[in-house]
């Protein structure tokens, strides 16, 4: 496990904290990740989005959103998508969230946090939909190749401090086989 505008209108994720109902990139709900957990940044410009980083929360969504929320946990998501197929997003898509364990890696991508267990088939219907569809707008609006060199799972993400080894930083091996 980095000036909101527009309205979306769509209810808060279960479990997710006093949400505002807007979102500036994707229609979501908006629960902003603490300032102490992602870096401020101006993507378009000085980091081209070119990946989409697929993650599993181990746990459920409302974990996730309350732990990014947290000050001074340093890891975030730029959207969070529960069981139920609800998305929050928690990080604009400007900015850069701490999600990949491969700084480099942060920088290129849009994290996409699932409730869930890497090791558990409990991901359902209405979450894989609503990820594909997140993914697709992603990938139209920032120009990312709809393939799996441009969409890759947690566990794909090279370990920056040690060559040959994957999954971030942690060797994450989310979203696992499910």
């Amino acid at each position: 496990i980095e000036s909101p505008s527009g309205s979306a209108g769509l209810a808060p994720s279960a479990g997710s904290p006093a949400a505002i109902a807007t979102s500036t990139d994707y229609p979501a709900t908006w629960v902003p990740a603490d300032p102490s957990n992602y870096s401020v940044a101006n993507r378009a410009h000085d980091y081209p989005i070119d990946m989409i980083i697929i993650h599993d929360v181990e746990g459920t969504a409302g974990n996730a959103i309350q732990d990014f929320q947290t000050p001074g946990f340093a890891a975030s998501a730029n959207y969070v998508v529960d069981y139920n197929g609800n998305i929050t997003q928690m990080v604009r898509e400007k900015d850069i969230a701490w999600h990949a364990g491969n700084w480099d890696y942060n920088t290129r991508a849009i994290g996409i946090e699932h409730a869930g267990f890497a090791s558990s088939n409990l991901y359902t219907i209405a979450e894989y939909n609503a990820s594909a569809a997140l993914a697709a707008s992603i990938c139209s609006r920032c120009g990312v190749p709809m393939d799996r060199n441009h969409v890759i799972g947690h566990y794909q993400v090279p370990d920056p401090n040690n060559p040959g080894l994957y999954g971030g930083q942690d060797h994450h091996t989310d979203p696992g086989p499910y």
